[in-house]
């Protein structure tokens, strides 16, 4: 089975997904990551030199190169699930988890991540809230199709993996 994180920017889906895959005994994989390993840059500068547009195809070709795995933990972008028909193929591939943190947890995050975050880059304090609230509210509805929506304001490993077990159980 594959498992897709999904969340804003910030809500813990790197860490977490590292964490939840050695407790499956799954291989991990972080979307962002890769895309820079293939491009030879940071996210941050594939924006700026190649834009948004050249960056979602991007991301969209890595997903679908993840799709045919098995036993895999995939932390994706914020957006990955709002581009493309990225949000149904990871539905129909596996069990895709929303990471769900309130804004102003993730503006706290963020304010130390802002300059390796295009979509936040050199944002703070109330205008960074506000900007995350609004790509929230964009964002929402797609992140909402999750199988699985877990409040990971205090993440904890065991209640994920009891989610994943009473969804339909961790593929083995």
């Amino acid at each position: 089975m594959l498992i897709f994180l999904i969340g804003f920017m910030g809500s813990g889906k790197t860490t977490a997904g590292r964490m939840l895959a050695g407790s499956l005994q799954y291989d991990f994989a972080d979307l962002d990551q890769l895309i820079e390993e293939r491009e030879g840059m940071p996210i941050t500068d594939i924006f700026a030199r190649k834009g948004e547009d050249y960056f979602r195809r991007a991301e969209s070709e890595m997903l679908n190169s993840l799709i045919d795995r098995e036993r895999l933990v995939v932390a994706c972008g914020g957006g990955t699930p709002c581009f493309h028909d990225n949000m149904e193929k990871m539905k129909s591939a596996g069990l895709t988890i929303y990471f769900k943190v309130s804004p102003e947890l993730l503006a706290r995050r963020l304010s130390t991540q802002h300059s390796t975050r295009p979509l936040v880059a050199g944002m703070q304090g109330d205008s960074l809230k506000s900007h995350i609230r609004k790509l929230l509210s964009g964002r929402e509805g797609w992140y909402r199709q999750s199988d699985i929506i877990y409040d990971a304001d205090n993440f904890d490993l065991q209640k994920v993996l009891e989610l994943i077990n009473n969804f339909g159980g961790s593929g083995d």
